[in-house]
């Protein structure tokens, strides 16, 4: 038995989708029948590659930590397509620090990681609001992490940009609202390139399969398969759901 046909018309916006998460999350929506504009600042072929596997999809190249270039991706996506309907905050950046090395977490390190997580995903999303506003059920997802809401994650300026992301969600989803909904999905450890081939995660990875109730770590369908039901949700607003494989309750 086979479901509706896919509905063409509405266009969702991914910030970071050449690879990883990012790249997941414009696939699944692609799949649910979403046009899907493709981000990211320096991997403009891998970018240009995801755009091309999907059936209507284009890259646009940015860095939504500079103003101005947040503001042109959404001007260029509805120059594209004309609307907006989804955006998904995914962009972000990191770097492995343990907790205890305060020094290593320098005033650096804080504006770098601040700016593109925090200041990133707001400037996209003021860029985004008269555009999601317009269709009456526009739809906001922003990718946070389980290090917001607990004492983990690769670095304190990251934990604090997270954390940062959750509560502007609630204040978000409190204000736009009814026109807009925001939501946040915050995954555990997730499998991707960048994770696992870093020996700071290895044993956090071990941890996870031996302790958390299923038993292994995330894949990035894992978190696509969230924010592609939080698109759904239609009663759903201001909520943070966390993806982790239960590893919050250990």
């Amino acid at each position: 038995m086979t479901g509706p046909a896919p509905d063409r018309a509405k266009v969702a916006l991914v910030t970071g989708s050449s690879s990883g998460i990012g790249k997941a999350v414009a696939e699944r929506l692609a799949a649910d029948g979403h046009r899907v504009v493709i981000n990211s600042v320096r991997s403009v072929e891998e970018g240009e590659k995801v755009a091309a596997g999907l059936p209507d999809a284009v890259y646009i190249g940015a860095d939504v930590s500079v103003e101005e270039q947040a503001r042109n991706l959404v001007a260029q996506t509805i120059e594209h397509f004309g609307r907006l309907d989804v955006l998904v905050n995914n962009a972000g950046r990191t770097r492995a620090v343990p907790h205890a090395d305060l020094t290593g977490a320098s005033p650096e390190l804080w504006r770098e990681i601040l700016d593109l997580n925090v200041i990133g995903t707001w400037q996209t999303t003021v860029a985004a609001m008269p555009h999601l506003t317009r269709t009456g059920a526009g739809c906001v997802v922003n990718i946070s992490s389980i290090a917001g809401s607990r004492p983990a994650g690769s670095s304190i300026p990251y934990a604090v940009s997270k954390a940062a992301i959750e509560h502007m969600t609630r204040l978000l989803a409190n204000t736009v609202g009814p026109e807009v909904r925001v939501n946040a999905v915050a995954p555990g450890l997730v499998e991707t390139a960048w994770t696992q081939n870093s020996d700071f995660f290895a044993p956090i990875a071990e941890h996870v399969r031996k302790t958390a109730p299923l038993r292994r770590v995330g894949r990035p369908d894992d978190v696509a398969e969230a924010v592609a039901g939080l698109t759904r949700a239609h009663y759903t607003t201001g909520q943070v759901l966390l993806v982790d494989g239960g590893a919050h309750l250990i």
